[in-house]
C-alpha cells in the first residue's frame, strides 16, 4: 500500500482536529465545574414581602343626602341664575339655538371672508361643510356670539363659568386658516 503526500496531509489534519476537540472537551468540563460552583455559592438576596394591611371598610353615612353632582342640583342652580335680571346667561337660555352651536369652537376654521352690500361675512369650515356667518350669529358650545369680522379673523364673545361658578364673558378669536401650500412658502 502506498501512502502519498495528500493522504499524509489528510491524516495529519484529522489527527489535529481530534486533538483540538479533546482539548476543548477538557476546557468545557472545567467551565462546567466553575459554573456549578458559582451556582452553589451565590444565594439571591430576596427581601420578604410585608404582610398586607387590614382593610377596615367605613360606611358612607350621606347616602340619603342629595348628590352634589346630580342633574337636579345643576338645574336648580341654572334656574336661579336665569331669574337674575342682569344675568348674561338668562338671555342665552331663552333663545333658540343656531346650528353652529352644536359644534365645539376648536372644530371650526375660518377659510375666508366676503363682503356683501358693505357687510362683512366669514366663511367657516366645519366637518367638511362651508358655512357663511355674519356679526350677531352664534357659534360654539359656550354661547359664542360673533362681534366682529375682519379679513383675517372672527371675533366673538363667549359666556363661560369662572372658578367661583360665576358666568362671565370672555373674548375669543377664530383666525384665518391658510392653506398648507401657503404655509410652506
Amino acid at each position: 500500500m502506498s501512502v502519498t503526500w495528500p493522504k499524509i496531509a489528510l491524516i495529519g489534519a484529522v489527527i489535529g482536529v481530534a486533538t483540538q476537540l479533546a482539548g476543548c472537551e477538557a476546557e468545557n468540563q472545567e467551565l462546567q465545574a466553575w459554573m456549578e460552583q458559582q451556582r452553589r455559592e451565590v444565594r439571591p438576596q430576596v427581601q420578604a414581602l410585608a404582610a398586607p394591611k387590614k382593610f377596615d371598610p367605613v360606611p358612607y353615612a350621606n347616602a340619603q343626602q342629595l348628590d352634589p353632582f346630580s342633574p337636579q342640583k345643576l338645574s336648580v342652580a341654572l334656574k336661579q341664575e336665569t331669574r337674575q335680571p342682569n344675568s348674561a346667561l338668562a338671555a342665552e337660555l331663552n333663545r333658540r339655538k343656531e346650528p353652529l352651536e352644536s359644534f365645539p369652537l376648536d372644530s371650526m376654521s375660518m377659510v375666508g371672508s366676503v363682503s356683501k352690500a358693505g357687510k362683512p361675512f366669514a366663511l367657516l369650515k366645519v366637518e367638511n361643510l362651508l358655512y357663511q356667518v355674519k356679526p350677531g350669529d352664534y357659534l360654539g358650545q359656550n354661547y359664542g356670539r360673533i362681534t366682529r369680522i375682519t379679513e383675517t379673523e372672527v371675533s366673538l364673545r363667549e359666556i363661560v363659568q369662572d372658578a367661583a361658578g360665576e358666568w362671565t364673558e370672555r373674548p375669543v378669536t377664530l383666525p384665518l386658516q391658510e392653506r398648507a401650500q401657503e404655509k410652506a412658502r
